[in-house]
């Protein structure tokens, strides 16, 4: 009987710690997902403020680059904002297929930890 009792406690205080570590990586996933879509933000901020040609596939990629440096949420809340953003640029710009697949590219470059510096324009004030 006390063999019994003693494995139903250690299971529930097993289960118990395997809640608590799925809530914890949870927490972080969603904090990673929230600074991500700042990042992303930030990124968007700065390509208006510096209304600098050819330069928006340098704030694609860094955009995409800060959020994914934060960890898995990050790199979802980048993946989703990117392709929601290219949809709807698609439909209502007029830019067309071509400069969608450029964007998406630097989108894809900056999330798997490349530099954004390759898409960097010559003279982007180093503000940027």
């Amino acid at each position: 009987m006390r063999l019994c009792v003693c494995l139903l406690l250690l299971s529930v205080v097993c289960v118990s710690a395997d809640v608590l570590g799925g809530l914890r990586r949870a927490g972080q996933f969603v904090r990673d997902a929230a600074g991500g879509s700042w990042d992303m933000l930030k990124a968007y901020r700065d390509m208006r403020e510096a209304n600098y040609k050819n330069a928006d596939k340098y704030f694609h990629a860094r955009g995409n680059y800060d959020a994914a440096r934060r960890g898995p949420g990050g790199a979802w809340a980048a993946r989703v904002i990117s392709d929601a953003r290219e949809g709807w640029q698609s439909s209502v710009s007029g830019r067309g297929a071509e400069d969608t697949r450029a964007d998406q590219e630097a989108n894809e470059w900056g999330r798997r930890g490349g530099d954004p510096n390759r898409y960097r324009p010559k003279g982007l004030p180093s503000k940027y």
